[in-house]
């Protein structure tokens, strides 16, 4: 078996337990032949860099007192040599390796100054100790490795991009410090030696870079990278909650996602790797059982979009005018202008009118850029051949990378019309003809927004809801249950993820930053924060997901009030409150151009027989090109129960109390008995059929007596005694016809529009209803002689959830 190389860095070995830990971990996995390269003890390399700073400036009033520094480093490194039960000899050598720091500071503090070269051996002291201690750990638990110094290894020579390891000096050098027969090697990281000897370092990060180093040495069999995160993240995870572990990765797309700032290994890093292809997987020391990311040279087509980047700290520079139209030599000389002022350009765009060229650099360097390339350009401004070279400050770049872009189509429309509907404006674009990434400059103002857009588009599916409810009573919190128990289900066979991120009510609202059960949300409302619509809508539709939905339970006119809001923003709404649909006419025609427009949905079949499919019914119909002739039915569970109860011989009032008790009647009956619910359903049917009617043009048959609309409800209860010699009488001659009472609803072509008691011969469809039964017919010019009826449980919180539900699914599904 070859050999493994490991890498820690300084959060792996925090202190002595951490140490312990890592030697642990080692020991525990199934190669032979181990490499391991530290960094130094979390913290060590910036102590040192200040230390030996205040040592410098120690001879001025104002120079810091660098003695306190260094005793703190030494007594840390002590202490955890001590917690760690090294042998004598390995504190003695850390106790001499600090008194030869100690020496070098009082150097620096006569010298007044700091020079590069002390500076260097100063900074990787901090790997020379943690590489010894984890040697200690292993020697004291009887499995020793051996301890190699990389500045008596590694050699590199400084080119123009950085160090270039010097291979050949490399591997003659570690065969003479190479034990032979070693099996386990501890080397420390980030020190190396230039050509010449001299000590030096190999810069930020280093240490994986040496780590790739001796891969290289050993042609290892592979190279992990431990961290304190899972693997390479999918966007950075403080700015986009949603990122996710990238399973697998090319050395391309590496370089790509490093370049743009992803938090992943640095190019250079890789280089030494290519050409051997060894492998590298970055690594959890907190879950060490988990695959991390796998960086090799194949990489993985799926998904075509492996990570969202961003680089930070940005400006952008626009030289324009009809002069550079054909004229040869304009873009070379705006780079060699920059390139001789050493201004680094991250990106470049110029349309293929040649009337403009920008390019993006550090937003420190902006100034001085656009005066470097004034007085380069000054002639042509003078003449009129460039009309003006202006910048743009506070810009980030914003890029996404795959190798399976290549090819793809679809990729840039995504990534587009991800920031099209985030309202992102994009200042300039550009891509490889490699089609591994696209990239886009924004404002930085607007670029937490637009990476979590972007993330969204290709991270999360297309069908990602996030859901906030409002009205979380009977019905409310039985779709909040059938949410839960249906979302798993639909995730798995369908991609449609519905996630629960707010509920509230009239007083209180809780919000969940990603996703929580949809039960235990509202169970939490007890100890929620004031309820605040204009936050709450606003959390709802979070940056970070592909669309929004506000789901209205409540029975509030104020709420509806606010659905037009809530479309103009995109935010879709669904709801089985009747305010909207039968109400205020402006209002509904506001509504309903709108939801017109496509941006957002505005859906609403639980207004209308609860889960029954009434509206699509009645759409369907409709767009499929059928007139509606009549409308009628049976619109009210409550009165449908109380008219197949009612017989002769019984008490109306004692069967209304009754129906009351079981559940089956509003807490104040006289909701139902007023007709007036039943009246907003038609009114909702006859707008859905194109007519345009409102409540006050419906007849409407109350069966509230005279006198009793107002007051008390158990004094209503205890005075409807009065409705039953009315009622009483009404029955008898029906039952002597041999015909029905029924509460209906009637509405034909002309717009005549009536609700109230009507007999109805035994054998007319709506005689033989189950007891709480809804019942709509339609008769249009396709279903003249028979009409199409839609017939079930129309009332109950469980079916006008359900009737809420399938608005949700048709819009998951519309997109």
């Amino acid at each position: 078996m070859g050999w493994v190389v490991h890498k820690f860095g300084g959060s792996s070995l925090a202190d002595a337990e951490a140490i312990r830990y890592v030697a642990s971990l080692l020991q525990a996995l199934p190669e032979t032949r181990q490499a391991i390269v530290v960094s130094a003890i979390q913290g060590t390399t910036d102590a040192l860099i200040e230390v030996a700073q205040a040592a410098a400036v120690a001879t001025s009033d104002a120079g810091p007192d660098w003695g306190e520094r260094f005793e703190a480093l030494r007594e840390r490194h002590l202490d955890c040599a001590e917690a760690l039960q090294l042998d004598n000899e390995l504190r003695a050598a850390l106790e001499q390796s600090f008194a030869e720091l100690k020496h070098m500071l009082e150097g620096l503090a006569l010298l007044g100054s700091l020079p590069d070269e002390v500076l260097d051996l100063v900074s990787g002291l901090g790997e020379q100790w943690s590489a010894r201690m984890l040697a200690g750990v292993f020697e004291r638990e009887g499995r020793a490795g051996d301890f190699l110094d990389a500045r008596e290894v590694i050699r590199i020579e400084r080119g123009e991009l950085g160090p270039v390891p010097l291979f050949k000096q490399s591997r003659q050098a570690l065969t003479r410090q190479q034990a032979e027969g070693s099996e386990r090697i501890i080397m420390t990281g980030f020190s190396c030696r230039d050509a010449s000897g001299r000590v030096t370092t190999l810069g930020r990060n280093g240490s994986d870079f040496s780590a790739t180093i001796l891969a290289a040495l050993l042609d290892a069999e592979a190279v992990h990278i431990w961290t304190d995160v899972e693997g390479v993240l999918s966007a950075d995870p403080g700015r986009v909650p949603q990122a996710q572990v990238v399973e697998r990765l090319s050395y391309r797309e590496a370089f790509e996602l490093a370049y743009y700032g992803a938090r992943v290994l640095h190019p250079q890093t890789l280089a030494p790797l290519l050409e051997r292809e060894i492998p590298v997987r970055i690594r959890s020391t907190r879950r060490p059982d988990a695959a991390g990311t796998m960086i090799d040279a194949r990489g993985s087509g799926h998904p075509p979009v492996k990570g969202v980047s961003c680089i930070e700290e940005l400006a952008l520079i626009n030289i324009e005018g009809a002069g550079m139209l054909g004229v040869p030599g304009t873009a070379e000389r705006v780079f060699e202008t920059l390139q001789r002022a050493g201004i680094s350009v991250t990106m470049i765009s110029q349309g293929s009118s040649e009337h403009s060229i920008c390019c993006v650099l550090p937003r420190r360097e902006v100034k001085r850029a656009r005066e470097l390339l004034n007085q380069r350009f000054m002639h042509e401004i003078g003449a009129g051949q460039l009309q003006r070279i202006s910048a743009l400050e506070d810009i980030e770049v914003l890029a996404i990378v795959g190798d399976g872009m290549a090819g793809s189509p679809g990729i840039a429309g995504r990534l587009f019309g991800a920031l099209g509907r985030a309202g992102v404006n994009v200042r300039a674009i550009a891509q490889g003809s490699s089609e591994r990434n696209i990239s886009v400059a924004v404002d930085a103002a607007a670029a937490t927004r637009a990476l979590r857009a972007v993330h969204s588009a290709f991270y999360l599916s297309d069908q990602t809801l996030s859901i906030g409810l409002i009205g979380p009573g009977q019905v409310g919190r039985a779709l909040l249950g059938q949410l839960g128990r249906a979302r798993k289900r639909l995730m798995e066979t369908a991609g449609i993820d519905l996630r629960v991120r707010a509920v509230a009510n009239s007083a209180v609202m809780e919000l969940a930053e990603l996703e929580a059960s949809p039960e235990a949300l509202a169970g939490r409302l007890g100890g929620g924060m004031p309820a605040d619509l204009e936050r709450f809508a606003g959390h709802v539709q979070a940056e970070h997901m592909p669309q929004a939905v506000i789901i209205d339970c409540s029975a509030s006119d104020a709420i509806a009030d606010r659905y037009a809001g809530w479309l103009e923003r995109g935010i879709h709404v669904i709801t089985p409150n009747k305010h909207a649909g039968s109400g205020d006419p402006a209002r509904y025609a506001q509504l309903r151009a709108l939801a017109g427009r496509g941006r957002a949905h505005w859906r609403y079949e639980a207004t209308v027989a609860a889960g029954l499919p009434v509206i699509q019914t009645l759409r369907d119909l409709i767009d499929s090109g059928d007139a509606v002739r009549r409308i009628e039915g049976i619109f009210s569970g409550t009165l449908a129960w109380l008219f197949n109860r009612f017989r002769s011989g019984m008490s109306f009032a004692g069967l209304v109390r009754e129906a009351r008790e079981s559940g089956y009647t509003e807490p104040d009956p006289r909701d139902d008995l007023s007709g007036m619910d039943v009246a907003r359903k038609l009114v909702i049917l006859a707008r859905e059929a194109g007519m345009e009617l409102s409540l006050e043009q419906v007849e409407v048959e109350s069966l509230v007596p005279a006198g009793m609309d107002d007051g008390d409800v158990e004094a209503f209860l205890a005075g409807l005694d009065v409705l039953d010699a009315d009622m009483a009488e009404r029955i008898r001659r029906a039952e002597f016809e041999n015909r029905c009472l029924r509460y209906t609803a009637s509405l034909d072509a002309k717009g005549n529009a009536r609700v109230g008691l009507e007999s109805l011969d035994r054998d007319h469809s709506f005689a033989h209803l189950a007891l709480t039964d809804n019942v709509v017919a339609f008769t249009t010019e396709r279903y003249r002689d028979n009409p199409l009826l839609v017939q079930g449980p129309g009332a109950g919180p469980e079916v006008t959830a359900a009737g809420v539900f399938s608005d949700l699914l048709r819009i998951a599904q519309a997109r």
